[in-house]
């Protein structure tokens, strides 16, 4: 496995990696607007967004990082292909948004934890990374 900053070359092989994700957590499978425009909602903001490909070339996971300009950055869309779930490929790519943030001077790595019913995952794992809920539905980790 492998991280790379996306291309666009691996745009349709992302969209169908983040629709069966949400699949596999039963959710009726819909499409962030900001998958659909990376460059305008990432790159030409100087944020950033990673996808990791197995040894055939497909995406298996996903992370973006959006860059606040009071010291804090914002994680999105960090899925892992669900056959491909508790493996670490999850912390590698959290680690990659993590080190990118910092690298850039933030100190505070924010997130939504999305639908309480919905990403059940998403409030086991990143506890287990230092972070912790400041509010309802919102977790935080100092860098």
């Amino acid at each position: 496995m492998k991280i790379i900053v996306y291309t666009p070359k691996y745009r349709d092989d992302l969209i169908f990696m983040v629709l069966a994700a949400k699949d596999a957590l039963g959710r009726v499978p819909t499409l962030n607007g900001d998958l659909l425009d990376l460059d305008g909602a990432y790159f030409s903001k100087g944020d950033c967004f990673w996808i990791m490909l197995d040894e055939r070339d497909r995406v298996v996971g996903s992370v973006g990082c959006n860059l606040l300009p009071d010291g804090e950055a914002v994680i999105h869309r960090l899925y892992v292909k669900a056959d491909l779930k508790r493996r670490g490929l999850g912390s590698q790519l959290l680690q990659v948004a993590e080190d990118f943030a910092k690298a850039h001077g933030r100190t505070v790595m924010k997130l939504h934890l999305g639908e309480k019913n919905s990403y059940f995952e998403s409030r086991y794992f990143y506890p287990k990374h230092g972070y912790v809920e400041y509010r309802p539905d919102y977790m935080r980790k100092t860098l």
